[in-house]
């Protein structure tokens, strides 16, 4: 089988979409992050605009951890193949790319130096990165100038000083940096937790201003499902393809990036100028509600009822006239016209929602969607509960449902050092924090035999909710219902019975 090379990509014996050339180009992108999301998200934009001649960015692409992909990527010449598949208003879409804009890619934990080469670069004029959630935090360690740092803010906190150092400290040598990681104010948590370094290891002031006055860390939201190699289809793709490639990577279609900052910034990287769903905004928290409420809201309102009544994946879930019949009405009825947004903006929004949960060509497990619901419920669907209250003075009977569903998925027993619950399918570990698995757990123990009880006991829990439920008018009346129709009807049956609008 052919292997992917540059020579060949730009002899065009490729039949695939790339840069014209392939060239490698210089490194105005550090990237620190090598998995399928920000290769198949960012890198993917970056490679889009230079096809275009839009910009000339190239990407030196550095693994997180000790263990990852720089090797492997390297011998491949920094290609690789995103295969993108979906449905978009209602007909299947396909492309395919190799994406060469990966100049450089390299272990930090191996080649500090090559990592510093970079950072000091004049030319280098932004920082991308996916840590994982748990990558940006305020992990105490020692500064250790000739070798990498351990976690992810202090590595950038390490390079930032180094380029200080090295460029002077003007305003020309700053960075803009661009955290994709999915928690809130990514950026402005970033830039705390640098700051906070550089106090801990008593670096020297004007650092800390040069670091405040002249590095931009932007609060950013990105949204594309990246499943990554697609094991199951590679031998038939890479003969359709006519070339081997096993860094592939295939996503959804559906992509958008929006990015809190300064207009200016954007004529720098013109992602939004090359077709692509990149906004530029000063005002993020809109577009954060947007798809916390609508995407993961409608996400974990149904994953936990719908792997109750024996289904696997999201497609699964869509596919079946009960649970699709549920979704509609919690996202149309309860969801969507309490997002603060425009009516036409919010039901287009939800409507391509509904697309991607259908894809057919992702394969999305219900199960991974159920890991720590009980943080989810209360940041993605209570407060879409809280707003129907406001506005008709009781809670909606499916987001209700949606909490009867999650204490009935909790219901489980300690085996060994997991919590395993158990539907009609066969058994299956319920994943939250500590104390949400003990405080549930004790409750099911005390008041399996009363929904009420439990329910009322549950729900008045500060400790899980931050506050007491049971004083939200209609909550634990309508919960206690359909939690009782749940346990006596089972799952399918107890959610067919949930009102509907007419």
């Amino acid at each position: 089988m052919t292997r992917l090379t540059r020579e060949r990509l730009a002899s065009g014996a490729l039949a695939v979409t790339h840069t014209p050339g392939a060239p490698v180009l210089p490194v105005t992108i550090l990237q620190i992050g090598d998995g399928n999301f920000l290769r198949g998200f960012v890198d993917w934009m970056v490679d889009v605009a230079n096809g275009q001649g839009l910009s000339k960015a190239g990407v030196a692409l550095a693994q997180p951890l000790d263990q990852g992909i720089a090797g492997l990527l390297k011998a491949q010449e920094g290609l690789y193949t995103v295969l993108l598949r979906g449905i978009e208003q209602g007909r299947e879409v396909e492309t395919r790319r190799v994406v060469s804009c990966v100049s450089d890619t390299l272990n930090p934990h191996a080649d500090w130096d090559r990592m510093l080469g970079h950072a000091t670069a004049p030319a280098l004029r932004f920082l991308v990165s996916n840590t994982t959630e748990a990558g940006i935090a305020d992990v105490e360690e020692p500064y250790t100038p000739g070798a990498c740092q351990t976690s992810f803010p202090a590595k950038v906190a390490a390079l930032l000083h180094a380029r200080y150092q090295a460029l002077g400290g003007g305003a020309e040598s700053g960075l803009v940096l661009l955290p994709c990681e999915l928690i809130e104010a990514n950026g402005a948590n970033l830039k705390r937790i640098v700051l906070e370094h550089a106090r801990r290891w008593g670096l020297e002031p004007g650092f800390a201003v040069w670091v405040e006055q002249h590095n931009h860390f932007l609060n950013t939201l990105v949204d594309r499902i990246v499943p990554g190699y697609p094991r199951d289809e590679a031998a038939a793709l890479f003969a359709k393809w006519g070339y081997e490639d096993t860094l592939a990577v295939a996503g959804e279609p559906f992509h958008v990036w929006v990015i809190e900052g300064p207009a200016a910034l954007a004529e720098e990287l013109p992602l939004h100028k090359a077709g692509l769903n990149v906004v530029w905004t000063d005002d993020l928290q809109p577009y954060r509600t947007r798809k916390v409420r609508i995407l993961n809201g409608a996400h974990t309102a149904s994953a936990l009822a719908a792997y109750g009544a024996g289904l696997d994946t999201v497609k699964s879930m869509m596919d079946d006239e009960t649970v699709s019949a549920y979704l509609n009405t919690v996202m149309f009825d309860e969801i969507v016209p309490f997002v603060p947004l425009p009516e036409d903006e919010r039901q287009q929004y939800a409507a391509t929602i509904m697309e991607r949960f259908g894809n057919p060509y992702i394969r999305h497990e219900l199960i991974s969607i159920t890991l720590n619901s009980v943080s989810k419920w209360k940041v993605r669907v209570l407060p879409s509960l809280k707003d129907h209250v406001a506005r008709f003075g009781e809670a909606p009977s499916g987001l209700s449902f949606s909490l009867a569903a999650l204490l009935r998925f909790y219901r489980g027993e300690t085996v060994g050092a997991e919590c395993v619950g158990s539907r009609d399918a066969g058994t299956y570990p319920i994943k939250d924090s500590a104390e949400a698995l003990a405080t549930l757990g004790a409750a099911w123990a005390a008041h399996g035999g009363d929904p009420k009880a439990l329910v009322e006991a549950v729900l008045a829990d500060a400790r899980l909710w931050g506050e007491d439920l049971t004083r939200i008018p209609g909550l634990a009346h309508w919960t206690a219902h359909h939690l009782d129709a749940i346990l006596t009807q089972g799952m399918r049956a107890a959610m067919a019975a949930v009102p509907r609008k007419a």
